[in-house]
């Protein structure tokens, strides 16, 4: 993502990706206007974008947490109490650290030779869906993670968490998440948001969801 000092759309460089989805929901949450460039995240060498005055932000958590403390005014997914915002960032680090790297590691190992992979696939399926059950333990008496209020603490792990089946992962046991993660499909703003740029995936979760 790249800003500039002007009131133009911010221009988004992104992909198809859990990790992309998290920034098109919290900017369609939040209508700031956007630009949407498709990237491809295999080009070599990869894009650079620094010229013109303007400030790129990388890394989607980072990007997260700047449109929460910059564009967020009213507080509607990044809380004004000081220990709030820190639950918050905490949520974003859990999912950064966690089940990301976790979860596209099972997916990776799923979906390229995993007659080879089985101790791959056992160990990063285990490992994320040990990381499920803190969200499990988390949702046990609420709707959201953090103060009982949708933020982007929820964003950025329903990101991951939607697309739970193409890493195999299995949330039967963990009826709260199904429940979340029904409950932040049927925002208006989610299929839109994760049609940018679209894919036969997506439309096959949120038909699934009866959101399409």
């Amino acid at each position: 993502m790249s800003l500039s000092t002007s009131k133009a759309p911010i221009p988004l460089y992104t992909a198809t990706t859990p990790n992309g989805w998290k920034v098109t929901i919290a900017l369609e949450e939040l209508r700031i206007p956007y630009e949407l460039k498709p990237l491809n995240i295999n080009a070599f060498p990869p894009l650079s974008i620094n010229n013109h005055g303007d400030f790129p932000i990388f890394e989607s958590g980072a990007i997260l947490l700047w449109l929460g403390e910059h564009y967020d005014h009213k507080h509607k997914l990044w809380p004004t109490d000081p220990k709030l915002q820190s639950e918050v960032t905490q949520w974003i680090m859990f999912q950064m650290g966690g089940i990301g790297p976790m979860q596209g590691q099972a997916g990776h190992f799923q979906h390229t030779t995993p007659e080879v992979n089985k101790y791959g696939i056992t160990c990063y399926t285990n490992e994320t869906h040990c990381l499920y059950g803190v969200l499990k333990s988390c949702l046990a008496n609420k709707d959201y993670l953090v103060n009982n209020q949708y933020s982007l603490a929820d964003i950025i792990n329903f990101s991951w968490v939607v697309v739970h089946r193409f890493a195999e992962i299995d949330i039967s046991d963990l009826p709260n998440v199904q429940v979340w993660r029904k409950c932040i499909l049927i925002h208006p703003a989610i299929p839109k948001a994760m049609c940018n740029p679209t894919s036969p995936m997506v439309k096959d979760i949120l038909k699934k969801a009866n959101v399409a």
